[in-house]
């Protein structure tokens, strides 16, 4: 790859874009290309190329390989010609919908979105029809290949919109495998956030000396974006949060967790106490995804709660913040969550809730984007409820009156006759400040992250400490327990700490916000047929001490079956019969 230098024209019509594209521009009020556009669209206009564009979400990315691609197409052939594959059917349909926009004066273009979860029979209709421009998920676009209802062996572009999420969801098979089915002599345009190497060994494997446009710096979170954090005790985390989101009464946010069990558990919270706010996560049906995704847009849900992945499809320019209610078990996935704040120009803030021993993943984040995290407190009851009053003063100086209510003023006046102007403001705002003075007045003390838990179980800090019946005697050491556990419970590469290997049974731990997880995942869990019992220690020391106060069952350390053996092979290296089977269960998920 090389680097290409280029400089900033000030119009659209200065980019080479034809006089149809530019009539769509007008019709959407687009006044000057952002500075993506303004580096890629001329050298992709002026011939054929492979191109690696970086640049952060929400900087005009569509558009930048939208309008070019549009304008290379030939209307008088019905032939597939330009292939964009994206991430999630929430970006897919959101591309598909921009692009008719841009081509609406191109008469006989047609595109077509092919995407999971929507009738394949009605998408092969629309195919058949004649489609210039497929836009697609990687898995559906692979199936509609294998059924021979696409044919992409005579495309012209092949653009990989979202890159780095593409290959983070595992989708690396399948573009290896669609590509497979292309033409060598097209051009591949790539559009990702950041360059890690999955993204740098597409561009070798299937690009032919792209040209590299660098928006910004690599991996580098936009600077229209501040970045806070708030270190609570792990039982606080929700509280927390509705801390924050009370003292910003103008909030208009998307809420990230880690799971879809968190995301639809926070958002349940969050309506049951009153707030406007939906869950967006893989388990709904895309009729129901679009319905959330359309209530958020016209501000009918204040706050979205979504999983990353669902998350892809959320274009929205006036975001004003992005709460991380767990941060990413991939840090670099932070820079897109961010990204989805600070839109067109505007400033965003990102909040990042964490417990005392995630502050080292703080450190992790600073150094990938390039930005540093204030540390702030969470604001106090009797700061909320000043802030609160002061919004209600706001918004009723604001309001437009509405002449309908003269007729009503005489008998008003006359309910309010005794009442002193004083009087009547206390009142009138009391209506409202009460609600939320009673609440954090009666609201339970915030423990301060360093308190200990209670409730059953040792705590560590921000941790509760695990018992687990495997042990040395079946072929694990302390690192191979360790990855077992990491991919098993699926937390990432610091889910689990405090590995203690013993020789029938051993101790972990995970961050209090995981302890149900783990109960879930061990409750009916079985290793080459056999039991594995995890339970809360309760026991105060680190280092071990056995399962006190547990029945030891012969070679089982606590086995449910009280069958007696376990995994051949020694500790030293790990146990490859454990590990083969774990491998794969996990390739059959």
């Amino acid at each position: 790859m090389h680097l290409f230098l280029n400089y900033y024209m000030n119009t659209f019509e200065s980019l080479g874009l034809s006089q149809e594209i530019l009539r769509a521009i007008e019709d959407m009020g687009f006044e000057s290309p952002s500075e993506v556009q303004d580096k890629t669209i001329p050298i992709l206009l002026e011939e054929p190329t492979d191109i690696v564009a970086l640049a952060q979400t929400g900087t005009g990315k569509t558009a930048a390989f939208g309008f070019p691609l549009i304008q290379n197409i030939d209307l008088n052939s019905k032939k597939t010609q330009g292939l964009i594959l994206s991430p999630t059917r929430e970006l897919c349909l959101q591309i598909t919908n921009e692009l008719k926009n841009y081509s609406k004066y191109y008469k006989g273009l047609n595109t077509v979105a092919v995407y999971g979860g929507a009738s394949i029979t009605d998408q092969a209709k629309q195919i058949k029809r004649g489609a210039q421009v497929i836009v697609a998920t990687p898995g559906r676009m692979k199936d509609m290949i294998r059924r021979q209802i696409i044919d992409i062996s005579a495309i012209d572009i092949c653009v990989l919109d979202e890159a780095d999420e593409m290959l983070n969801m595992g989708f690396y098979e399948d573009i290896k495998e669609i590509l497979s089915h292309s033409p060598s002599s097209k051009s591949t345009w790539l559009y990702s956030a950041t360059m890690p190497k999955e993204v740098s060994q597409i561009a070798k494997k299937f690009m032919k000396s792209p040209v590299e446009i660098t928006v910004g710096q690599k991996n580098v979170s936009t600077k229209n974006v501040s970045h806070e954090y708030y270190v609570v005790a792990g039982r606080d985390r929700y509280n927390g949060m509705k801390r924050l989101v009370d003292a910003n009464p103008e909030i208009y946010s998307v809420i990230f967790c880690r799971t879809k069990r968190d995301t639809q558990k926070v958002a349940e919270q969050l309506i049951e106490d009153g707030y406007s706010a939906s869950a967006i996560h893989g388990d709904l049906s895309q009729n129901q995804r679009d319905l959330v995704m359309k209530s958020f847009r016209n501000k009918q849900i204040q706050m979205l709660v979504a999983t990353d992945v669902a998350a892809r499809g959320i274009d929205v320019d006036d975001i004003t913040h992005v709460i991380n209610y767990q941060l990413p078990d991939e840090i670099e996935t932070y820079t897109h969550r961010s990204g989805r704040t600070g839109r067109a120009g505007k400033e965003g803030t990102s909040m990042v809730i964490i417990t005392k021993s995630e502050i080292r993943k703080i450190r992790q984040v600073e150094r990938i984007i390039g930005q540093k995290f204030e540390e702030k407190k969470l604001p106090s009851g009797d700061e909320i409820c000043k802030v609160q009053l002061f919004h209600l003063a706001k918004e009723m100086k604001e309001t437009s009156i509405n002449n309908e209510i003269d007729q009503y003023i005489g008998k008003l006046e006359e309910e309010f006759v005794d009442v002193s102007k004083e009087e009547l403001i206390k009142k009138f705002f009391s209506v409202e400040f009460t609600r939320f003075h009673n609440y954090y007045k009666n609201a339970p003390k915030m423990a301060q992250p360093s308190e200990s838990r209670s409730g059953g179980g040792d705590s560590y800090g921000d941790e509760t400490r695990f018992f687990i019946n495997i042990g040395e005697k079946d072929g694990f050491n302390w690192m191979s327990l360790k990855d077992f556990l990491k991919e098993t419970l699926e937390l990432g590469r610091d889910g689990v700490a405090k590995v203690d290997v013993k020789n029938t049974f051993s101790f972990f731990n995970v961050d209090n916000d995981h302890v149900e997880k783990v109960k879930a995942t061990f409750e009916e869990f079985k290793l080459n047929n056999r039991h594995v019992n995890v339970e809360i220690t309760k026991d105060n020391k680190s280092g071990g001490g056995g399962g006190r106060g547990r029945k030891k069952s012969k070679g089982g350390g606590g086995r449910r079956d009280g069958k007696s053996g376990g995994f051949k092979g020694k500790s030293k290296g790990g146990n490859k019969n454990v590990k083969s089977s774990f491998e794969r269960r996990r390739r059959n998920r």
